[in-house]
């Protein structure tokens, strides 16, 4: 059936038959102090440190509070953090918390909750990780001071604490911040204006947020993930509809307020009901990538890796993702977000010029590929990767690769792609990412970018040349160094081709008329949103 059929005719009346008994609770609260929220795919779980997915970083900003945030102008802003303290030489730096702060269980959030959660964090994120390299020591000195101690000094430690882009630094009960970084938690116990109703949440369907009442925001106006986050709902609640028309036709009923990644292609009809609004939901767009696993046949060969750039073509990628609107996408010849001040297309030759599927199938054949079979992964459940795979799949058919693609959920594919084995025993070759475009401004919080290998996400590239780059931006005294060196990292990363970029799309997200405060960041921002009565 069309969905625009399905839009237009009786589905309107039977939205709600979708939707979990489980979410009974919200009748003990009045319509205007509920929120019903359609994230973009499933919270298939709750550790937004174990986790690089958006959704769960999304989830998390409502349960745990951060050290530092990241406002709408890219400066880090204390949060929990009353004020720091940093030595004449930057190697010790010592942090105060705010007074008055508790976790969910009503306990206070102390200095060594901070530290603990540091310490997981450190293992699972990139800065964090370029911290604890140079790190002496960190160490609770009372119930609301710790210090870092380094070894040598580091001038983006507040960016690293404030950063948007996943893991950020949630801070989690000591208990909890002692579970090993590489197994999930179980324990939800927050820090942050809501809590999360554990006993409601049904992977799949639906989860919960009741409102903390003793969290206490901070004075200021909210800017993104900075300032008083003062929520104005009792209850918020996540449905998760994979199917896009179901939830669209869910928002067009009342059924739902806010639908956070509505499919291009259905809102020319949420543009005609006057009872919807739209607006693009994150002004910094959003990075698409060709993830390769560098470790197995056929992309542990760098010269195929090269061989794709010749028969990308950009907008094929985001015409599928975003449609025809060109306002609603931009080609990226590098691996910085196109319009930021690290922006260059140096070294970027092979992915510039006109597409030639010929000369790439020509250079396939030269590499030495045999026909070994490639496997792509993609999620059926979010639309973005889904197109984008199935571009991928036809362009790597045309350029002469064996190709299977499969199909199945983004909560599957986060366990595959974590498997390096080859993909007779489960592995795969090749899976669509996407980036949030504020984490691609600059090397610091951008671990797409990173080629540590082992160490490195999902696909390992390694490129030693590439990591003296990043480890060279981090020094950098000004701007002007920071972008001369930018440019030898684009050149180096497309030599190596640590992913392929295939452009920058950005997003519409929709709500109801009669919801106020909603803003445009890289993250729904739940604080001071309000519903008319």
């Amino acid at each position: 059936m069309n969905r625009r059929g399905i839009l237009t005719g009786t589905l309107a009346a039977g939205t709600a038959a979708v939707l979990p008994n489980r979410l009974s609770r919200a009748a003990t609260y009045p319509p205007s102090r509920v929120l019903r929220f359609v994230p973009q795919s499933d919270l298939s779980n709750m550790d937004p440190v174990w986790s690089a997915n958006f959704v769960i970083r999304n989830a998390g900003l409502l349960v745990w509070d951060t050290l530092y945030g990241i406002d709408s102008q890219m400066r880090p802003q204390r949060q929990m953090v009353e004020h720091e303290e940093v030595s004449a030489d930057g190697l010790t730096w010592t942090f105060t918390l705010r007074p008055g702060q508790m976790f969910h269980d009503g306990t206070p959030v102390r200095a060594r909750d901070a530290v603990a959660s540091l310490k997981r964090w450190a293992v699972r994120d990139t800065m964090g990780q370029r911290i604890a390299s140079i790190q002496q020591s960190l160490t609770a000195l009372d119930d609301r001071r710790f210090r870092w101690t380094l070894q040598r000094p580091f001038a983006k430690m507040l960016f690293a604490l404030a950063k948007s882009n996943t893991p950020c630094s949630f801070v989690f009960p000591e208990r909890v911040a002692e579970t090993d970084p590489f197994r999930m938690i179980t324990d939800f116990t927050g820090s942050g204006p809501m809590r999360f109703m554990k006993d409601e949440w049904v992977i799949g369907s639906s989860a919960a947020f009741e409102r903390f009442s003793d969290y206490v925001p901070r004075a200021e106006p909210a800017s993104w993930m900075a300032g008083g986050k003062r929520i104005n709902f009792d209850r918020i609640e996540w449905r998760v509809m994979p199917d896009a028309a179901t939830a669209v036709n869910a928002l067009s009923a009342g059924e739902v307020d806010w639908v956070e990644a509505p499919q291009p292609d259905l809102l020319p009809l949420l543009a005609r009901n006057r009872a919807v609004r739209t607006g693009i939901s994150n002004p910094m767009g959003t990075v698409t990538a060709i993830r390769l696993n560098h470790r197995q046949p056929p992309f542990d060969n760098p010269a195929l890796r090269r061989a794709l750039l010749m028969a990308v073509d950009q907008d094929d990628y985001t015409i599928a993702i975003a449609g025809d609107d060109p306002a609603m996408r931009k080609r990226m010849m590098g691996f910085f977000t196109p319009g930021s001040e690290l922006y260059t297309e140096e070294g970027s030759d092979l992915l510039k010029q006109p597409r030639n599927l010929e000369a790439a199938r020509k250079a396939v054949l030269d590499a030495g590929y045999r026909g070994e079979p490639l496997v792509i992964l993609s999620a059926q459940d979010i639309f973005n990767m889904r197109a984008a795979s199935e571009v991928s799949a036809e362009l790597f058919r045309k350029i002469g690769f064996n190709v299977e693609l499969v199909a199945t959920d983004f909560a599957t594919i986060q366990v595959r792609r974590g498997n390096k084995g080859p993909v007779s025993q489960g592995g795969w070759s090749v899976f669509s990412a996407t980036h949030a475009g504020v984490d691609c401004i600059n090397p610091a919080a951008y671990f797409g970018l990173r080629a540590n290998g082992e160490r490195a996400w999902f696909g390992w590239p390694d490129s030693p040349r590439v990591e003296a780059g990043i480890r060279d931006w981090f020094d950098a005294p000004d701007l002007e160094a920071e972008k001369a060196i930018a440019r030898r990292i684009n050149a180096d990363a497309m030599q190596d081709v640590v992913f392929v970029p295939t452009g920058l799309f950005l997003n519409k997200h929709a709500w109801r008329s009669g919801l106020e405060g909603i803003v445009s960041a890289p993250m729904p921002v739940f604080w001071d949103v309000a519903k008319r009565a």
